[in-house]
């Protein structure tokens, strides 16, 4: 039986010996490829780990320092999606959005509404033209925080600073910043940047100058100086007068019988010292295509309503009302009222630049106040 089991095994074995020299060959072939794929990504790893070796103490998923080529292009992308949709610059105040959420800039904004109610149109949002006004449209605060932290240039100095901090920067601590010398006041003429100034003014011949070279230079000063007294001296006086009257006064616009309508404002009938008056006012002097010119103005007329047995002499002037923001300079009129005479001549409102006026036109009213003094005969 042995040699019979032997003999099995002997013939079981034969076929198994080919059998395993062919699986050990395909083994070691296989060992090689393995080798050869460990062998690819220890390279791989090896130049991954190029460089400093990473500290051990440092959390895993720390975020790569973006480099400052890539930075760029950041801010150049916060840019363009920052922009006024309008002017494509990055707001400097209040930036408002419509109801689809497209950003305009204050002045851009005042200046929509102003040139809808010139034109007697609705304004619309120059992206999506959905409708807007102050009621639909409301200002985006987190937008507004934004931009004040995106990096701008001095114009000065030329480096780099949080917008929220450059206007503080450039007129405080800028040291190109543009500054006078300290003896402007008696004629020196020097500007230039902060940090020459000590320079300067070791060497400034000005405070060196005769009396009679000085008296010439304050003359010129004096005169601009008693302009503004007079006004002021000439407001005190017209309060001491016995009548004086003063109202709130709205401003509603309304359009002529024209072809080609023109916008004008008018108030309700309104009186004062016993008197019926009207207030009428009119854009760029009632100029064809006012929405079509930069600089806009507002001019205004008073006319008395009521009948009078004689002449009504009196002095007028109009300043901004209670509740709002717009800078009028008072400036004194004078006319003299009676029934064939009861209109005054259109006099200028004196506001600063067109962005005051776009103020007052983008406003669903204008809202002023009228002051009127008799004078005494």
């Amino acid at each position: 039986m042995s040699s019979l089991e032997e003999r099995d095994v002997g013939v079981a074995a034969a076929p198994g010996s080919s059998s395993g020299g062919m699986g050990v060959g395909a083994v070691g072939a296989a060992v090689e490829s393995v080798a050869g794929v460990a062998a690819m990504q220890q390279e791989e790893v090896g130049i991954r780990r190029e460089g400093p070796e990473p500290d051990s103490d440092e959390p895993p998923k720390k975020r790569v320092k973006i480099p400052e080529g890539e930075s760029g292009k950041l801010e150049e992308r916060l840019y363009s999606v920052l922009c006024c949709t309008v002017c494509l610059d990055l707001p400097k105040a209040s930036v408002y959005q419509c109801t689809n959420g497209h950003l305009m800039c204050a002045g851009c904004f005042i200046h929509l509404l102003a040139d809808s109610r010139l034109k007697e149109e609705q304004a619309t949002c120059p992206n999506c033209r959905c409708e807007i006004s102050k009621n639909l449209c409301c200002r985006n605060l987190a937008v507004e925080k934004a931009v004040s932290e995106l990096p701008t240039e001095c114009t000065f100095c030329l480096k780099q600073f949080p917008r929220s901090s450059l206007e503080r920067h450039q007129k405080e601590e800028c040291q190109d910043r543009v500054t006078q010398c300290k003896y402007k006041r008696i004629g020196c003429p020097w500007q230039g940047p902060f940090h020459e100034l000590p320079a300067h003014e070791d060497e400034c011949s000005h405070p060196t100058k005769t009396g009679t070279e000085l008296m010439g230079i304050l003359g010129e000063m004096d005169q601009s100086h008693r302009r503004d007294m007079q006004l002021y001296n000439t407001i005190f006086s017209l309060l001491c007068y016995e009548k004086i009257g003063f109202t709130e006064v709205q401003f509603r616009p309304y359009r002529t019988d024209d072809f080609i309508t023109r916008l004008y404002y008018e108030t309700p009938r309104f009186t004062v010292l016993n008197q019926t008056w009207v207030l009428k006012a009119r854009v760029n002097d009632s100029e064809r295509n006012p929405n079509l010119s930069c600089k806009r103005t507002l001019s205004f007329q008073l006319i008395l309503k009521s009948k009078v047995n004689s002449a009504l002499e009196c002095s007028f002037l109009l300043l901004k009302g209670p509740y709002d923001d717009v800078r009028i300079k008072p400036v004194i009129h004078h006319h003299s009222f009676s029934n064939d005479t009861n209109e005054t001549d259109y006099v200028p409102l004196p506001i600063s630049d067109s962005v005051e006026c776009n103020k007052l036109l983008a406003a669903k009213n204008i809202n002023l106040r009228l002051f009127i003094f008799q004078v005494q005969k």
